[in-house]
Parts: structure tokens; sequence; C-alpha cells
């Protein structure tokens, strides 16, 4: 299991206001470091989780970076982003890209290999970022970059468990406590749309926090967890839900695969 996945983006121009809405469409901690004010605040209108406007290097001495911390260096010029990236060369992370031209890119790598920067992390840094679709608007550049977040996320498979959102369910002083569900993808097999350790709480009254993948497969866990929450017996049962067979096709079941949901109440 990992963290919650966090997006850190230097530069807030045109090419980072698309890339900062769609990372948030993601439900991903989106921080973006900008040294403009008024660029500051359009990142900030753009749904940014945290603006930082401040100097690149003093920006990132504040994030520590982690295993599921993408960081996207897209500011306005190849200082910036050499101070940028040797700052995050040394952190930890999942990811990093960087915008400009195969030229320009190099110069910056090359000018920090000669600072001593770690030749192997340079050396795995995205560039010219996002993937080859033939990009050219920002929009588009922004769909390039965070595709290619969202293929190097899937490759590692490193799904979270508790988000942000469930953690702030559990742990509310509720003036009238209920029984909620825990709802935790235990295998899966095939094409099944969320991993392992995806967990989503349930409502007795069918409101949710968080998904486990959504549609009919999704509605038959809730139908189950609810039942489960209005009686007084089973305090955890394993559901297995098939999207393969004939049954599963009638519903609109289209993912092709097979869930094991833990749920548990709490």
């Amino acid at each position: 299991l990992g963290q919650e996945k966090q997006i850190v983006i230097c530069g807030a121009g045109h090419v980072s206001i698309p890339v900062i809405k769609m990372a948030v469409m993601m439900d991903c901690e989106v921080i973006v470091l900008e040294d403009r004010p008024m660029y500051a605040d359009h990142a900030r209108l753009a749904g940014a989780s945290q603006v930082i406007c401040e100097p690149f290097e003093e920006a990132l001495d504040k994030i520590q970076g982690s295993a599921d911390t993408y960081f996207v260096i897209l500011t306005r010029g190849h200082r910036y982003d050499q101070i940028c990236l040797e700052k995050i060369a040394a952190k930890e992370h999942a990811y990093i890209g960087m915008i400009g031209s195969r030229r320009r890119t190099a110069l910056v790598k090359q000018s920090l290999a000669e600072k001593g920067v770690d030749q192997e992390v340079l050396d795995a840094v995205y560039t010219p970022i996002g993937l080859d679709i033939g990009a050219q608007t920002p929009a588009e550049i922004g769909v390039a970059i965070i595709a290619e977040i969202i293929e190097v996320k899937n490759r590692k498979k490193r799904t979270y468990g508790y988000s942000k959102e469930i953690m702030r369910a559990l742990t509310v002083q509720e003036p009238y406590p209920e029984k909620k569900i825990m709802a935790t993808i235990i295998t899966r097999h095939g094409s099944a749309p969320q991993g392992l350790g995806t967990k989503m709480l349930i409502y007795r009254d069918g409101r949710c926090v968080g998904t486990i993948g959504g549609g009919c497969m999704e509605a038959r866990v809730i139908q189950i967890a609810r039942l489960m929450a209005a009686g007084e017996g089973e305090q955890a049962r394993v559901c297995h839900v098939d999207m393969t067979g004939n049954e599963a096709a009638e519903e609109g079941m289209v993912c092709g695969g097979e869930v094991d949901v833990f749920l548990e109440i709490v």
C-alpha cells in the first residue's frame, strides 16, 4: 500500500492550469510552487490544494517528497528548471518530469551533472515531459503530462488505503454515532476497476465516502453493506463479485474481472 498521491507542480503558467485541474479530478493532493503572485492566484482558482508563493528554492525546502510524490517542472525558463531539478533530485519521489525541448533539458541535466547531482536520477527524468501524442495547445500538453503520470503510477501498482476523506469520516465526533461499513478490495482477478487495498466507507443510508469502482459492482456491495448495518449479528464478511459471466453482462458490468471485498462494521 502507498499513500495518497501528491503532485507537486513547479510553475503556474498556461500549461500548469490544465495539469492542476486534471490532477484534482484524480483526487490527488496538488501543491503548486510559483514566485509570481498573479500566477499563484491562477493556481488557486484552478483548485490546487496548496499554493506556495515564494522563490522556487525556498518553496521546495518545504516539500519533503515521498515514494508517492510526483514532481512536475513547468517553470518559465531553464534557469528556474535547473534550480528546481537540483532540489528535487535530492528528494524521494515517484516521478520527475520537466518541460522543454531536448536541447534545453539536456543542457540543464549536463549542468547539474557537473555540479555532482546523481546521474542515475538525472537519467530517469522524463524529458520532454508527457506522452508523445502530438500535443500542441496547453490543454493538450496537460493531457499528455497527466497521461504519463497515470502510466507511471499504475506501473508501480501502489494503491492507498485510508484517504483523507475516509480518515475524516472515521474520526469526526458524531452527536448520534451510527454503524458504518468499511469495504476493502482484498483480491482482484482480470479487469477490475480498482486495485487491492482500495477502501470505501458505507453509511447505513447508502451514502459513501470513496469508491471501489462504481457501477453495478459497487451498487451490489453497498446493498449487502446496508443489510449488515441494519442487522445485529454479522460483524464482517467477504463479498465476491463476478463481472465475467452472463449475469454480469446482463447487468452491464463491462470490466470483466472478479473481486473479493471485505466488509466490516466500524
